[in-house]
């Protein structure tokens, strides 16, 4: 078992099947060392587990944990193309998009859900430079959508 394996697994944390894009992308493309992560949502066997605006249906700790969860989804990409998470070098960049009521201002919070799991899974090769972006709405009214790069090894 890889030592990304390890990890998750010490932190009770079991990767989905990659999911399966349902428009015309690719969840992952890869130039040169970096791998580009498609953005993901908060999915959980198909289905969104938080729906709406942080600031209106959404708490900050539910967006904390959807953004979690989007991460888990993340990463679950990752695995899926690399097959070993090993090969993750450094998590490159994060962008977060946080679907935002008219006035909430809270989005690095919400986007912590996501920054602080990158961290307790791969360490000081979680650490990121990151976004953190309100948006009026985002696609089926996920309260968080996330992409990555990733410097990856062969």
């Amino acid at each position: 078992m890889s030592q990304i394996e390890q990890r998750l697994q010490e932190l009770g944390i079991t990767l989905p099947p990659s999911p399966e894009p349902r428009f015309t992308y690719i969840p992952c493309n890869q130039t040169g060392n970096l791998i580009y992560l498609s953005g993901q949502d908060c999915r959980i066997n198909g289905e969104l587990m938080y729906e709406g605006k942080l600031g209106r249906e959404v708490t900050i700790e539910q967006g904390q944990a959807a953004a979690r969860q989007t991460i888990i989804n993340c990463l679950a990409v990752m695995k899926g193309y690399l097959g070993d998470l090993d090969r993750v070098v450094k998590i490159v960049k994060m962008l977060g998009f946080v679907n935002s009521a008219p006035g909430f201002g809270d989005q690095p919070y919400v986007i912590n859900g996501a920054s602080d799991l990158l961290v307790a899974v791969f360490g000081e090769k979680g650490k990121h430079a990151r976004s953190a972006i309100g948006t009026s709405d985002l696609p089926f009214h996920t309260p968080v959508e996330i992409e990555l790069i990733v410097e990856v090894i062969d």
